[in-house]
């Protein structure tokens, strides 16, 4: 074979190495994700006893405390604070997703004491993610 058909069969080979080492290599390149974890706690405490409060917790390890209202007042249940406390935890997670965080996981609980006391509290996770 002539001297010149090899070095065209080396470079294609050379080539085609290079493109299938750089085509399948994975970024090595991670990008770290930040966490921020909001936690609202409505209380169900008849006569609106209980504490309500929204905690959000930053990816510095930064909280904030808001208050809210309570689901209860003397008269049973409200539902004028249970619109504001939806107005509030919406207007957070607006608030977030214009700053870039992606809402990834949400988890709620209810803890309703016992049979001989009337405590309860229901509980609310948002996780974000950026």
């Amino acid at each position: 074979m002539n001297k010149n058909v090899y070095y065209k069969i080396t470079i294609a080979i050379m080539f085609i190495s290079i493109i299938g080492f750089y085509g399948f290599k994975q970024s090595d390149d991670k990008k770290q994700s930040k966490w921020l974890q909001i936690t609202a706690v409505e209380s169900v405490v008849p006569g609106g006893l209980g504490r309500s409060r929204m905690i959000s917790i930053d990816d510095k390890g930064k909280m904030e405390e808001t208050k809210m209202k309570n689901f209860f007042s003397v008269a049973g249940i409200n539902f004028s604070n249970i619109r504001e406390n939806d107005l509030s935890i919406t207007s957070k997670i607006q608030e977030l997703s214009a700053e870039g965080w992606e809402l990834y996981d949400v988890t709620s609980g209810v803890y309703s004491g016992n049979e001989n006391n009337s405590n309860g509290i229901f509980i609310t996770r948002y996780l974000f993610k950026k």
